[in-house]
């Protein structure tokens, strides 16, 4: 076989969009909706988010799913999660890696300008998925800081790379970003309780047991998430229109879900994952792009 030869430039700038598509073929696989409100995005910010969600997934698995179903044990998992850390922040100095995924996510966090502080609070939370300790207050806001908020503040530096904006306007955007990511994991944990408790073992919750969660704790918890996804909203206006229309379907579906796990007894939570049907989500979505053009 006979490989065709490129220059240097036009050779990385190939190899770039192949690994680009790769990522982009991970969010089509594994997300409904997340990968319906990307669709929405500006054409140059949406190759950055769906590089961002490749590696964001890839890491997720190996310690939530592919990993484990392929027979390996918790310390096969840390040593693959280890590896993959390593060659993130060595691609993110060098530009360059075997890997893909991980090449693409690093083309964008050089271009839009994030590195090793906020990929290593992202990996020490996926770490901690691997501790069987049971969480403390403290430790599941640094939890949620590592495996949501840095993702709202990767995504913020898409949205906002070459856009004049100053260091108030930021210091808003990021506090929104790093409330939306919080409440999307929050209603993950709440949404998933069964599969996080009953296969996992695991408790997002202290001082909350799963197999006994009364609906006064699930109001309450819902109650703080509807006040993550308030703040939020309050700062979508300011975000450049190429990514407002799909920021605000994003908060519009998971705001949806956030209603139905309100209207759901606590104890059917154990039961059965609560979604937004897709009809419900396509409607969700026309409604933020009639929106975005009412503006």
């Amino acid at each position: 076989m006979t490989i065709q030869r490129t220059d240097a430039a036009n050779g990385l700038s190939l190899y770039s969009h192949a690994a680009h598509m790769s990522s982009a073929g991970i969010i089509r696989e594994y997300s409904t909706s997340f990968g319906m409100a990307t669709r929405l995005l500006g054409r140059q910010i949406r190759p950055h988010i769906e590089n961002i969600y490749g590696l964001v997934r890839i890491a997720d698995e190996v310690v939530d799913g592919a990993a484990a179903a392929a027979g390996l044990d918790v310390d096969a998992q840390r040593a693959l999660l280890d590896a993959l850390e390593v060659e993130t922040e060595t691609t993110l100095q060098t530009g360059y890696s075997t890997n893909l995924t991980v090449h693409s996510f690093a083309v964008t966090a050089r271009s839009v300008g994030f590195g090793a502080e906020l990929t290593r609070p992202f990996f020490a939370s996926m770490r901690r998925d691997l501790d069987p300790a049971g969480f403390t207050v403290d430790e599941v806001s640094d939890y949620i800081y590592g495996s949501a908020e840095v993702i709202g503040l990767m995504c913020l530096n898409a949205f906002l790379a070459g856009v004049p904006c100053d260091s108030d306007q930021r210091a808003r955007l990021e506090s929104g970003a790093r409330r939306l990511g919080s409440a999307f994991q929050k209603i993950n944990f709440l949404r998933d309780l069964r599969a996080d408790w009953h296969d996992l073992g695991r408790n997002y919750f202290p001082h909350i047991d799963p197999d006994r969660l009364t609906e006064t704790q699930k109001l309450d918890l819902v109650a703080d998430i509807e006040a993550d996804l308030d703040a939020a909203a309050a700062v979508i206006p300011e975000l450049p229109q190429n990514c407002r229309v799909a920021v605000d379907a994003a908060h519009g579906l998971f705001a949806a879900l956030t209603q139905r796990l309100r209207a759901t007894p606590a104890a059917d939570l154990l039961a059965a994952r609560i979604r937004v049907p897709n009809a419900g989500k396509l409607a969700i979505v026309i409604a933020a792009t009639m929106h975005g053009r009412a503006r």
